[in-house]
């Protein structure tokens, strides 16, 4: 049974999260539908990262294990034309090897958040970034999202629902830059716990206004304690950006 290795985008404004739900527009049981309407086969395919209602991807990694072995190229040819109503595109497909795995092969994961900075609210880009109508001071976010990067205890930044073992985790990098209007947060990990990412953002967001120093985020940080945590940024503007994987395909 050959194993395809499949790059997704999406706009998740619409859908209740990528997992699949009984009664409930995802992601996932969208694909899953292109899937049976493409070959007929019923299946649950695997993907690198679970991400909440109304976040988007522009480099989601799924798997799915297909019955007979078709080239890749129709793969992600039929699949796009199933998908043609969704806000879902396949971007590459290719033929996994060996004992390769979208999430259990995955060495880290890549997550963008997009604050538009303006007084105006956005038109075109509506659903996909987060408002912010006054300014932030780039700079500052930047530097006091250093103090988040390594290995840490993140429990202050855990959504309280989170079923992760442990709260402790190592952020390989937390980067603030302005482009134009906007203020973009990257973050990267071999993984997070729930909600981190805006859990994060949300409190960086508090020291570009000038609310927050960034000892008192680091403060919040050693404290772990959920309390600490600022306001939780929307689920608008973040974006899974990218998976890495040492494991080539085929």
């Amino acid at each position: 049974m050959p194993r395809y290795r499949l790059v997704i985008e999406y706009d998740g404004s619409g859908y209740n999260g990528f997992q699949a739900q009984a009664d409930q527009p995802t992601v996932q049981g969208a694909i899953e539908d292109a899937v049976e309407a493409f070959c007929g086969q019923r299946l649950r395919l695997a993907a690198a990262g679970r991400t909440d209602s109304g976040v988007h991807a522009t480099g989601q990694v799924i798997q799915v294990d297909l019955e007979r072995d078709w080239p890749a190229r129709t793969v992600m040819n039929a699949l796009n034309a199933h998908l043609a109503a969704e806000p879902i595109a396949v971007l590459s497909a290719e033929v996994a090897e060996g004992d390769w795995h979208a999430r259990f092969s995955a060495t880290e994961r890549r997550y963008l958040y997009r604050i538009l900075t303006r007084p105006a609210p956005p038109a075109l880009e509506r659903g996909r970034v987060w408002h912010v109508k006054q300014p932030l001071d780039a700079e500052a976010m930047h530097d006091a999202a250093r103090a988040l990067t390594g290995l840490h205890d993140f429990t202050t930044f855990r959504d309280v629902g989170c079923q992760a073992k442990s709260p402790t985790k190592t952020l390989d990098e937390a980067t603030v830059t302005r482009v134009g209007e906007e203020v973009r947060l990257t973050f990267r990990a071999r993984s997070f716990l729930h909600r981190q990412v805006r859990s994060m953002t949300g409190s960086l967001v508090q020291v570009g206004l000038g609310r927050w120093t960034a000892d008192d985020l680091r403060a919040a940080l050693e404290a772990r304690d959920r309390a600490r945590c600022g306001p939780v940024a929307p689920s608008d503007g973040l974006y899974l950006a990218g998976v890495g994987y040492d494991q080539p395909a085929e």
